[in-house]
């Protein structure tokens, strides 16, 4: 079976264990994402959803977020962690888009990660969630259900995008990483694999290995 056999299969099976593919992450304008995305980095999406609401209301625009102090950024995401590195790019994020993007959050990957502290996962979760298009986000959960379904064989992120974007339909894209969130969380965890519960047991390298073990 090849890589884009395999990809094709996953999108099928998990549309239908998971048909309501959503970001996990709690927002109401792109500029929210971009920040609840920054936050989420080395943090569960869980506890950001706990923060943002006051940082929110706090900071409700990009003016405001612009009038305000890294200081007061930092006292309202602290239990986010690397809460003084997260604060500095968000502060830092919002001034570059005042001055050199009219306000507006970028639609491309590319003018995205222009910004400080936004790298290819949170571009692609802005460009696929808020543009709608093509968009590959290779958080940890992605990156471990890729490699255990073979459809490749790295933990580098970037690669790991470009491998998926090779055999994943465009139009699939964004809603199949969703699902590999939900999966990851639900079956196909980081501590085993929970093949006998996997909706993709049937086509998965990982599990037929496992079956042979038994």
């Amino acid at each position: 079976m090849t890589k884009q056999e395999t990809a094709l299969l996953a999108v099928e099976a998990l549309k239908k264990e998971y048909p309501g593919a959503v970001c996990s992450l709690t927002y109401q304008d792109p500029l929210q994402l971009m920040i609840a995305t920054r936050l989420a980095a080395q943090c569960t999406d869980a506890r950001v959803n706990q923060v943002t609401p006051a940082l929110f209301a706090r900071f409700p625009t990009l003016e405001a977020f612009n009038e305000g102090t890294v200081e007061e950024i930092e006292d309202l995401i602290r239990s986010c962690g690397l809460y003084k590195t997260k604060a500095r790019d968000i502060k830092a994020a919002c001034q570059m888009l005042a001055e050199e993007f009219g306000g507006v959050i970028p639609d491309t990957v590319e003018e995205l990660v222009k910004l400080p502290g936004i790298g290819r996962k949170t571009a692609n979760l802005v460009v696929g969630d808020i543009y709608h298009k093509p968009a590959v986000v290779t958080d940890t959960h992605c990156i471990r259900i890729s490699n255990r379904l073979g459809l490749t064989a790295t933990k580098d992120p970037a690669k790991v995008e470009k491998d998926l974007r090779a055999v994943l339909p465009p139009e699939e894209s964004n809603d199949f990483c969703h699902r590999l969130v939900m999966h990851g969380r639900a079956v196909c965890t980081a501590r085993r694999a929970g093949c006998e519960a996997c909706c993709m047991s049937g086509f998965c390298p990982t599990a037929q290995a496992s079956a042979v073990k038994k």
